[in-house]
């Protein structure tokens, strides 16, 4: 044997694994099925075309200060920490997908890629529970302190393009800009810096939480009012005045009460590794 050929064979022998078993072949590691392991600026779709785009955990103030005009009393600001990300819907829910859930239309206005519209809060839970069971994934209505914060994208302005309403028009369809006879298609304005969709007007967005006061001290992961009468709407709609779509916005209605065309709803869907 030739200097060259034992080097060689010396070579792979050194790099064989050692100890027991190291010559059995390893057991493949288990596949998993994952939305995740998320960072900023993921996007996750899922069987209905439903786009989500991932919001990481963070702090911010949540509510207005006392010189925003239009400012409600209820509005009262305070810390609020998330110690959890979550993915949320890129757009309102959009008739196309709920008939693939829901399996009929529950809106007034006609259209595949316009948004549900005139949807009850109760309809939209049982949604997220139809969703959740057609994905295996846990759908669900975002806490109203998840939704502004996802609404703001780190911005603490009156609305995410700024304080000024003129440059509302170029992210939302409001009252007094353009076309004000029904809900428009989902997506056709600029989204916000975590490129989400018509977060101000369209259609009012429901949240999870009753609606009640605010806390004055920092809260953690808050989740809300219990009492179930009245359930938060966020975001104004197509008819609303700049004052009705800022990003504190909110206002209470009943769980099954169905008024005119002005409510719908976007999904949060929690990160999850799941295994097969």
């Amino acid at each position: 044997m030739t200097s060259a050929s034992y080097a060689f064979i010396l070579a792979v022998f050194l790099a064989l694994p050692c100890g027991p078993g190291a010559l059995q072949a390893a057991d493949p590691a288990p596949k998993q099925e994952t939305v995740g392991q998320p960072k900023p600026g993921d996007t996750f779709t899922n069987s209905i075309a439903m786009k989500l785009a991932y919001i990481p955990p963070g702090e911010f103030t949540m509510g207005s200060p006392k010189t925003e005009v239009g400012r409600e009393a209820h509005e009262t600001q305070h810390k609020v920490t998330l110690t959890k990300g979550y993915y949320i819907g890129i757009y309102t829910v959009t008739q196309a997908q709920w008939k693939a859930v829901m399996g009929e239309s529950a809106s007034r206005f006609k259209g595949d890629n316009l948004p549900v519209d005139e949807v009850l809060w109760s309809d939209a839970v049982t949604f997220c529970k139809k969703l959740s069971e057609k994905e295996g994934r846990q759908y669900r209505l975002p806490t109203e302190a998840e939704w502004e914060f996802a609404c703001r994208a780190g911005t603490t302005t009156v609305f995410n393009t700024g304080d000024d309403a003129a440059a509302l028009g170029e992210a939302a369809w409001f009252g007094g800009h353009g076309d004000t006879d029904s809900t428009h298609p989902v997506g056709q304005k600029k989204p916000n810096a975590w490129g989400l969709y018509d977060m101000h007007g369209n259609v009012w967005q429901w949240c999870s939480d009753g609606f009640g006061n605010y806390p004055r001290d920092e809260v953690t992961d808050p989740a809300g009012a219990a009492d179930d009468s009245r359930h938060v709407l966020r975001g104004g709609d197509w008819r609303c005045p700049p004052r009705l779509c800022r990003s504190a916005k909110r206002f209470g209605s009943g769980p099954n009460y169905r008024d005119d065309v002005f409510r719908g709803f976007r999904v949060v869907l929690s990160p999850e590794v799941k295994g097969k």
